[in-house]
């Protein structure tokens, strides 16, 4: 078995663009210790990759990686997915959109 580990890093800088870059290192390597070197080589800063995860689930950074992971850092959210389903869903209105926009005449409101 091989001491080295092949993984790719994903990160969006910005909307709309993904960056991916592949790397190798110590078998056993701990998330925390790989960002680290990922930071210092891509020239990121720690604000950059505060949030991560892997394969697009969150995980501790004391977790070790595993070959052939996708190591994925997270720009933080500007809006609550909750609050901007709520103002898209008033801005449509109830009639023209969602599940019960086209009902049959005559049909009982919500079936």
């Amino acid at each position: 078995m091989s001491d080295r580990i092949h993984i790719t890093f994903c990160y969006s800088p910005q909307a709309e663009q993904v960056l991916e870059f592949s790397f190798e290192f110590a078998d056993g390597i701990s998330i925390r210790d790989a960002l680290h070197l990922i930071q210092q080589q891509l020239h990121l800063s720690a604000e950059q990759i505060q949030y991560f995860g892997v394969w697009g689930r969150k995980t501790k950074p004391t977790d070790s990686l595993r070959p052939s992971d996708r190591l994925e850092c997270y720009r933080p959210l500007l809006v609550d997915p909750k609050v901007a389903r709520r103002k898209r869903f008033k801005r449509q209105g109830v009639k023209r959109s969602g599940l019960f926009a086209n009902r049959r005449p005559g049909s009982v409101p919500g079936y």
